[in-house]
């Protein structure tokens, strides 16, 4: 499961000029579901999302998880994250989960977020989504399990 956190000041995501999922300050996710991945794979990533230190502290240190800034989530489905495009001038995406396993692991996933956090949004399964973000910093991580 690979997961790409942006610090946001706000972000949103939008279906056919309808927004589904808007947050303010937080980490906008954009979420690529493998072949091999499993609900086990899914808590581990969403440990390391919730907990991951990427705003500033006191003294101006990225010494802060999510948790501890309350902080929001929105969660956008990313098909595209786990294409292979080591070669040639067109992505594989022969690594990405069929869509019925991606769609249960997505869905797995944002249930477990809204357990532990207050504010979690999210953006459509197989939607043509268009996504706006402020990206603070700019800060943006690659995290993968």
């Amino acid at each position: 499961m690979i997961g790409l956190i942006q610090r946001v000041s706000r972000a949103q995501v939008d279906v056919d000029g309808v927004t589904v999922g808007q947050i303010g300050c937080g980490i906008m996710l954009l979420l690529g579901v493998e072949k091999a991945d499993t609900p086990a794979t899914a808590e581990r990533l969403l440990e390391r999302v919730l907990g991951y230190r990427i705003f500033a502290d006191a003294q101006g240190k990225m010494n802060l998880s999510l948790r501890e800034v309350a902080g929001e989530l929105l969660i956008v489905p990313q098909f595209t994250l786990p294409a292979d495009t080591r070669k040639g001038t067109r992505p594989s995406f022969t690594p990405a989960a069929p869509p019925e396993l991606g769609k249960t692991l997505f869905d797995d996933f944002v249930e477990r977020a809204r357990l532990q956090l207050e504010s979690v949004q999210t953006g459509v399964f197989s939607a043509d989504m268009q996504v706006s973000l402020i990206n603070d910093g700019p800060v943006t991580f690659w995290l993968q399990v």
